[in-house]
């Protein structure tokens, strides 16, 4: 029985393990598909005529800036929301001017290339947001920590009513706790050892600072 149960909490442990490394390999993915959608925008926002082009420009900078900031902070906190309404913010105002470039174009092709990019860009926000809150269940979390407990107290228990060593006991033990923290780790994405890497946005970010490659029409 007591090798049974032990058995059954690895499995436990091996599905909590595969739960959070999912939720961190979306995450992942979220931050590669969020600096693409900020990218591509980026470039057909070089496209437009101005003043809208400047403006739009300037404003996918500040864009770009937030989103790196979704990388630092702490989702459900405060400044998690701050930061989500900074970027929903700044999505409506550069949902006007685009409003404002078709206005003043409405049969060019820019402008409406410009304005489907930019809604994948807002739609890509809510993924990356809905994903940074996805975290493993507290009650399979809470399962594994005191099943584990129990297993390896049941297995304590038997070691020393029949007299053996107990290296094999702090092994498993030892081994079970990097397992949870593990777990624990990948579960907090913008904290701890393991984070969700921020390179493409940061890189993203870096080509901004350069002159733009494309010059919008000639007003």
């Amino acid at each position: 029985m007591q090798g049974a149960f032990v058995a059954l909490v690895g499995l436990i442990l091996a599905f909590g393990l595969t739960l959070a490394l999912g939720r961190y390999d979306s995450r992942r993915v979220a931050v590669v598909d969020d600096a693409n959608a900020i990218g591509t925008t980026y470039l057909r926002a070089q496209t437009l005529a101005e003043p809208v082009r400047t403006r739009s420009l300037r404003l996918l900078r500040r864009y770009t800036d937030a989103s790196l900031n979704l990388s630092t902070v702490v989702p459900t906190s405060a400044r998690f929301d701050d930061a989500v309404a900074r970027e929903d913010a700044l999505q409506r105002r550069l949902w006007s001017l685009a409003g404002d470039a078709l206005t003043a174009a409405p049969r060019d092709s820019a402008p409406r290339l410009y304005v489907e990019t930019l809604n994948e860009m807002i739609d890509q926000q809510t993924v990356r947001v809905a994903a940074l809150n996805n975290r493993v269940p507290g009650a399979v979390l809470a399962l594994e920590v005191f099943g584990a407990a129990f297993a390896f107290g049941l297995l304590a228990l038997y070691t020393a009513l029949h007299g053996r060593g107990a290296t094999t006991v702090v092994l498993a033990g030892g081994l079970v706790t990097v397992l949870l923290l593990v777990i624990f780790d990948l579960d907090r994405p913008t904290r701890g050892l393991i984070r969700v890497p921020d390179t493409p946005l940061v890189a993203l970010r870096s080509e901004m600072a350069l002159p733009p490659a494309a010059r919008g029409p000639t007003p």
